[in-house]
């Protein structure tokens, strides 16, 4: 009798196709990450273990809001998505739980990030990176306290405009006395 060959049980080719699944999925993770890290200007790490499902949520709302995003990965993904983004040094600080804030505007994720911290002691900033440059937790606090990109913007403009309203009131000032001498002069000679 001739050898014969023995097939592969179906669990063994399911399981195949669920890890080629899990591979794929997991690349697509590190693929959408690595995006998000180029993109940013600003990565705020913090430990949230310990928050519930409805904190989590307001925090993912207040990041939102102000123009930030949060992510949850797993942190050996997340360090592979870190390999040649700006924000690459914030590798070290993935340990245990984490979550990154990150955003566009350098104010907006650690402004949300410092004051959701003061109200969940379980939300514990660990550090982060603007850019190149790496982030202690004062630091971060210290970005935390600088009005954002629209209040200096707002700041900016209102300086702007300052002068061409003060110009136009000197201006109209002479024409506005010219005008109330000539109304008095008329309610004089009414009177009269």
């Amino acid at each position: 009798m001739g050898a014969t060959r023995r097939s592969c049980p179906r669990g063994e080719a399911a399981n195949r196709k669920e890890l080629a699944v899990e591979r794929a999925a997991k690349k697509e993770a590190v693929g959408q990450l690595n995006e998000a890290f180029k993109a940013t200007s600003v990565a705020i790490v913090a430990h949230y273990s310990g928050l519930t499902v409805a904190q989590m949520q307001k925090l993912r709302m207040q990041m939102k809001q102000a123009g930030a995003s949060v992510k949850v990965s797993k942190n050996r993904l997340a360090k592979i998505a870190l390999e040649g983004t700006d924000v690459a040094a914030i590798g070290s600080l993935l340990k245990g739980p984490t979550v990154i804030a990150t955003s566009d505007d350098p104010v907006a994720a650690p402004k949300v990030a410092v004051e959701f911290a003061k109200t969940n002691e379980k939300f514990v900033i660990l550090g982060g990176s603007m850019g190149k440059t790496v982030l202690n937790v004062d630091s971060v606090k210290a970005l935390a306290s600088l009005p954002s990109l629209d209040e200096l913007r707002s700041k900016i403009v209102g300086l702007l405009v300052a002068p061409a309203t003060k110009l136009a009131q000197l201006s109209n000032a002479p024409a506005a006395k010219l005008a109330r001498v000539i109304q008095a002069h008329a309610s004089k000679s009414e009177a009269a």
